[in-house]
Formats: C-alpha cells, structure tokens, sequence
C-alpha cells in the first residue's frame, strides 16, 4: 500500500486548517502556528524506546542519527492531539466559513498574484493550475504563515513510542532520517505539526519522499525555506501523480430538480453530464454542465443543501487528503481565488434549528453586550462557548455554553 499524507491527515481535513476562527475555531491542516507549547517531558520510557529504535534501524549514516536524536525529547502535548482529533469535527458550513473565508480568499488572490509566474512555470510542467496549487496552499499553511514549529523527529519519534500507530509513524521517522541525510534540511530547520506534516503544503516524510522536488535547480527539495517554490511543485507533482487532469473542474454547484432520486447522490455513482442533464440537473445559471467526463452528484450536507457534480479532479484532490470537506474546500477556494461566486444553494439548520446567521447575530449581540466573542464567523467554537457560559451566568441561566434560538431571542 502506498502510504502518503493521507493516511494520516485525512482526519484533520475535517477541520484543524491553519489559523483562528473568530468564534474559537481551530482552521488548515494540521499545522497552525499556536499558543499551544510543546514543551520536552523527561519520560525514561520514551528515552528506552528510542535507544531500542536507534539499535534496529539500518541504513541510516551514525553522524545522522546522532545529530537527529541529540536533542529528541518527549513530547506529551503531540499524544493529546493525536488523541483529540474528533473535537475539531464540523458541519461542511462551517468548514467552508473558514477555509473560503473573506480572508482566506483575499490572501489568496493576493497570493497567486505575487507567485503567477512560478506557479504558470509550474502548470507548465505538471498540468496542474496555479490557482489549484494556491488554494491547497491556503488551506495547509495560511500560504505559508503557519507551517508549523514542532521538532518533526522529536514528534515522530513521540508518536510512534506511543504506539497507537507505530509501525506508521515508525516508517515516517525512518523517511525523516533519510531526508536528513540526503541533506535536504537540517535538524533544526525540520519543523513541522505535531503530526509531523511539513512545509508550505504540509508533506509527511514519506509522502516528500515520493512527490517533492526541486523546482528551483538548487539540489535540495526545500519544502521548508520561505520561498514557497519547491513546496508548490511538489503539491502539483503530487495531484498530477494522482491523476489531474488539466482543463477539467473539480465540480460544479448543480440545481437538482424537483423529485430527484437523492439515493442517485454518491461518488460511487457515476453518468455522463448529458445523462444528469436529461434528469434535469442543471448549473446554477440553469445551463446543462459542460461534458468534463464521468460525474456524480454529492450532497455533503444532506439533500436540504447545496448539491454538486463532482468530476475526476474530485478524486484527485482525495489522494491528498480523503476528507471530503477538505477536497470542496480546496475546490472551492480555487473558484474564488479566481473570482467566481460563492456557493449559492442554502445550508440547512443545525440541530439547534439555528442557521450560520442565527449564531452570526448571536455573536454580534454578545460582543456589543460588553462579552467579546472574538469575531463573528458564525462559527461554535471555545471563546463563543466561553461568551455565551459568561452572558447564562449574568442572566442566573444554566451556564451551558450552548448556542440555541431561545438564547437569541433573549439577546436582542
């Protein structure tokens, strides 16, 4: 089995993307710059383990292995991220909120304007559009504001100790240790997650092993360095590998018509346009979608929300991260980096009956009432929990920190 970034970022696609919602959400893939420290433990245990680890593994040059491990330490904050995932699990909407922010888009565009020329260079040779490779540039690092600061061997090393993915994270320390003597980077410069994902387009070692290269001639696959170059060639080289095809979109947002059969919504069923067309699914202009190729239509947030024909491309983007919020994320991202609209179709109510601008209101009447929630993105994270727990207390209400239309009501 190939083993690459997504075995084990496509978790995190669900939602830790780079950077800070104002309602407290965590954004990105996996390695945002926080507050967060991840401070070395003395463990006797993880110190074993690694001399047991140093004494099987072959291969790898004795100067390597010293400079690697010469600071290695344990690092307990990387076990309690592995083991608290699902908190960051979130509606497709509110995913979206985030990773096609106002923000995120502006930068974006800013983004693919400052780099157009590398990334038409990169097109060129892998045939992978630049405003795709921006977005998952976006969505991984904040385009390269946050590609993480955690000691990659040190991380590593702490995960496969720990043993609930060892002989994963075992192949990724060995991957690490012959990237580090092949002399790409340093020790000191292999930062990365706390997963250790690495770079601008966030790359675990094996995965760098199989796709990264060196777009700039300088005899190093510098995913690491500020010039994002080599990290954007390698995530074209990586979809391109995984079977993009040039010229074809990831999906269209589709109008499905009245009666639609929403068991016919799934990637594993597949027409051709026309055939969807002569079903009377249309583009949201009310068009018959363009023949990309074979097609399926996707309902990621239920038959109540906005529906889409998903193509080829759709797939591709899976090889890098199988979350299919991630992969519409990035799809749509690189629509808006280009200047197309925004998703049309409506998103329905969330268990508490609320819509996103429900708690967008919400937000805004508990920050003008003096309990600042941080931003008003729509999004439930920690600091509106927080917000509305402190306004419960304030009205002699059960401290829940749940957002609800009562709680609204009472707000206005």
């Amino acid at each position: 089995m190939q083993v690459s970034r997504r075995t084990t970022l496509a978790g995190f696609g669900a939602l830790i993307l780079a950077g800070c919602s104002g309602g407290g959400g965590s954004t990105g893939a996996a390695a945002a710059r926080t507050a967060t420290q991840f401070n070395v433990v003395p463990n006797a245990g993880f110190d074993a383990w690694v001399a047991g680890f140093r004494a099987r593994t072959k291969g790898i040059n004795p100067g390597t292995m010293n400079a690697a491990f010469r600071n290695v330490g344990f690092l307990p904050t990387v076990i309690e991220r592995d083991r608290n995932q699902a908190e960051f699990k979130r509606s497709l909407q509110d995913y979206l909120a985030i990773a096609t922010s106002d923000e995120r888009v502006s930068k974006g565009r800013a983004a693919y304007a400052t780099h157009r020329a590398t990334l038409d260079a990169i097109e060129r040779r892998f045939g992978v559009e630049g405003h795709v490779v921006a977005a998952v540039w976006g969505l991984e690092s904040y385009y390269g504001e946050r590609r993480g600061d955690v000691p990659v061997i040190s991380a590593l090393a702490t995960l496969a100790y720990d043993g609930r993915r060892r002989v994963f994270f075992e192949k990724q320390l060995v991957a690490a240790l012959q990237i580090l003597e092949r002399g790409d980077t340093t020790v000191d410069n292999m930062t990365g997650s706390w997963a250790g994902a690495m770079g601008h387009t966030q790359f675990i070692p094996t995965s760098y092993q199989l796709f990264a290269v060196d777009f700039t001639g300088d005899g190093r696959r510098d995913i690491w360095a500020d010039d994002p170059t080599d990290s954007l060639a390698s995530a074209a080289a990586y979809l391109a590998k995984s079977g993009w095809t040039k010229g074809q979109p990831w999906g269209v947002e589709v109008r499905l018509p009245s009666g639609f059969n929403a068991a016919l919504a799934t990637r594993k069923s597949t027409r051709s346009p026309g055939d969807w067309a002569a079903m009377g699914v249309r583009d949201m202009n009310g068009g018959r979608v363009p023949n990309h190729g074979a097609a399926s239509i996707i309902l990621p947030a239920g038959s109540n929300g906005p529906a889409f024909m998903t193509f080829r491309n759709f797939t591709a983007i899976t090889r890098y991260n199988n979350s299919e919020s991630y992969v519409i994320g990035v799809g749509h991202l690189s629509d808006r980096i280009l200047g197309r609209p925004g998703i049309q179709g409506s998103f329905p109510p969330d268990a508490a009956g609320m819509t996103i601008g429900d708690r967008q209101e919400m937000q805004r009447l508990l920050t003008a009432k003096g309990i600042d929630t941080e931003g008003s993105d729509g999004i439930i994270g920690p600091k509106t929990r927080a917000a509305i727990s402190a306004y419960q207390a304030s009205r002699g209400m059960a401290a829940t920190g749940e957002p609800s239309l009562g709680l609204l009501a009472s707000l206005r």
